[in-house]
């Protein structure tokens, strides 16, 4: 798989203008990247300038804190998936982890996988840097259970970005069953290599154009 297919070239600043995600599309169709992910504002937006093109439109779900009700989550989904979202990346209900409730994050996700319906591919940010190593471990196992695609470390918006020690841990948990994203922080070839070697097989990263041209 060439390096631009592992990329979603992300864009999820509060200030983000419309200029800016014409730019971020822009970037993807010329560089072929995975997808762009954006705030659920700009889905329709981007769908509809990526209609003729393989690169998916993927958003955020209960972004960034994870804090919101599944029934929220689930109208999150459900609302981004009409507007042209193709990938959800679902924010876990984090306090319920740190309180080993696992009950209740794993039905959080299952909400948003069941409101996905099989139409989005779902993504669970785990948020690696309030968890430990234990905690990586059940939450990638609950995200499994709940029928989601792909495990991810964070959102660029908590203390920590992904550390290649996660990666290799959610990989190390969850398999070949489900994909690894690991995000935030993300910003050299370097970091790339390492992110991919620990076993990520989807980077997300706000410099994917600058990471593009460093590790071809």
């Amino acid at each position: 798989m060439r390096n631009s297919l592992l990329i979603d070239h992300t864009l999820l600043a509060a200030t983000a203008h419309q200029r800016e995600v014409e730019t971020l599309i822009d970037e993807a169709k010329q560089h072929g990247f995975a997808s762009v992910c954006v705030n659920p504002v700009w889905v329709s937006f981007a769908a509809e300038r990526l209609a003729e093109s393989p690169v998916k439109v993927c958003t955020v779900i209960g972004f960034p804190l994870g804090a919101n009700t599944s029934a929220v989550k689930a109208f999150e989904a459900e609302d981004a998936i009409q507007n042209g979202a193709e990938e959800l990346d679902m924010v876990i209900n984090i306090g319920a982890a740190r309180a080993g409730d696992w009950d209740t994050v794993e039905a959080d996700i299952r909400a948003v996988v069941h409101a996905a319906a099989g139409r989005a591919l779902v993504k669970v940010i785990i948020e690696t840097c309030y968890l430990s190593d234990s905690e990586i471990v059940e939450a990638c196992r609950r995200a499994q259970a709940a029928g989601a695609d792909f495990v991810k470390t964070s959102t660029g918006f908590g203390t920590a970005g992904a550390k290649k020690d996660h990666v290799a841990l959610m990989r190390e948990t969850v398999g070949d069953a489900l994909g690894v994203k690991a995000s935030g922080g993300i910003k050299t070839a370097t970091d790339f290599a390492a992110m991919v070697a620990a076993g990520a097989n989807r980077i997300g990263t706000s410099n994917g154009v600058a990471l593009l041209v460093g590790v071809n």
